[in-house]
């Protein structure tokens, strides 16, 4: 019954999608380049967000050459304000795996594309699929919503039993639109359909079984199979595990400026954030004056606190709650890198944590 299902479900949606999907540019051809990066950059981001971002990440870097060569500053600048920096640093890691191991060719098998860094179960099955029309399914969030929704299903998707449940079912669809043959056959199962079931799941659930809302059940080429649709239950699907309250820390940020230079340095290697630019902070609240005691042992010699400034950043294990204060310094003290609003413009990446401070620093400058 459930094969049948879900068989029924990949026919619906390969009939839909043609005629439903959005014109995005990581669709418009099959480069394995343009879909690896494309995948990688969506993650945690909003389409219309990844858009900006992809347009000038292939003008500065249009081949896996040119990823596997960049500098790493100046790709976490290409990659400033997506976040999960270390996505960046994971596609520049595979690139010279292939440049090394596949002679700049990207790798054509599951297991292979899989094994480079970054990549795990759901971009190896995206790229596969719609690159090389591999029976591999790729299994996210978006595409568990609808499966349990149409399948009434209560497995928690957070496990990875339940997630490889989900892809060995679409796989063995997946395997069908792949060997059939013939005109009867392509007429029901157009050419390259694996690839188009991949996108088409991936469609369904980003534009229609949203998430966070109510789904467009009256728009949706699912409603006549869908077990939550007949029963009106799709609150109860998808089943996860229940959300961990997040950590509050409060950090006092010191924006120091000397002349026209500010003050910046690198984050430690390892943690959150980690080996990335901020500006200098410390933990705790503080201040005015404790702010200004710690400017002064750290050498800065500061003279003048212009302004302070609020900003509270969430990430998805803890939120930041930050007090920035703007003082005036005389002397370029040792522990930082001091740099002019150009440079930090245009070489200096800065994570979105601490990004709304530069504006600060921009007002701060020009006062």
């Amino acid at each position: 019954m459930q094969r049948d299902v879900t068989r029924q479900m990949i026919k619906r949606l390969l009939i839909w999608y043609p005629e439903h999907a959005r014109d995005l540019p990581w669709r418009r051809d099959k480069n394995p380049y343009h879909v690896w990066l494309s995948e990688i950059m969506l993650q945690q981001t909003r389409v219309e967000a990844v858009k900006d971002y992809y347009k000038r990440f292939l003008t500065a870097l249009p081949d896996i050459q040119s990823l596997a060569e960049v500098e790493e500053d100046r790709l976490l600048k290409l990659w400033e304000g997506l976040g999960y920096y270390n996505r960046a640093r994971n596609l520049k890691k595979a690139a010279i795996t292939i440049m090394e191991t596949y002679g700049g060719a990207f790798p054509q098998t599951y297991e292979e594309i899989r094994s480079l860094a970054g990549i795990g179960d759901y971009t190896a099955g995206a790229i596969g699929s719609i690159c090389y029309a591999l029976p591999t399914p790729a299994v996210d969030g978006n595409v568990l919503r609808v499966y349990t929704r149409v399948m009434e299903d209560d497995s928690n998707i957070d496990k990875q039993s339940t997630k490889n449940a989900v892809r060995d079912a679409l796989a063995e669809v997946y395997k069908g639109l792949r060997t059939d043959r013939g005109v009867e056959a392509e007429k029901e199962h157009p050419a390259g359909s694996c690839g188009m079931a991949t996108q088409a799941l991936m469609e369904i659930g980003a534009t229609v079984c949203v998430p966070n809302g109510m789904p467009k059940c009256e728009e949706c080429p699912l409603s006549a199979i869908c077990g939550a649709y007949a029963h009106q239950s799709w609150q109860d699907y998808p089943v996860r595990n229940e959300k961990k309250s997040r950590r509050v820390e409060d950090k006092t940020v010191f924006l120091l400026a000397c002349g026209d230079k500010v003050a910046v340095r690198k984050r430690q290697s390892k943690g959150l954030l980690a080996g990335l630019w901020e500006f200098p902070n410390v933990e705790g609240h503080m201040t005015k004056q404790q702010a200004a005691d710690i400017a002064a042992e750290w050498q800065t010699a500061p003279e003048q606190m212009q302004m302070n400034y609020n900003y509270t950043h969430i990430f998805s294990h803890v939120e930041w709650r930050m007090t920035a204060y703007y003082l005036s310094c005389k002397k370029l003290a040792e522990p930082f890198i001091w740099v002019d609003m150009d440079e930090l413009d245009q070489n200096i990446a800065i994570p979105s944590a601490f990004k709304p401070f530069v504006e600060v620093l921009k007002k701060g400058q020009s006062n």
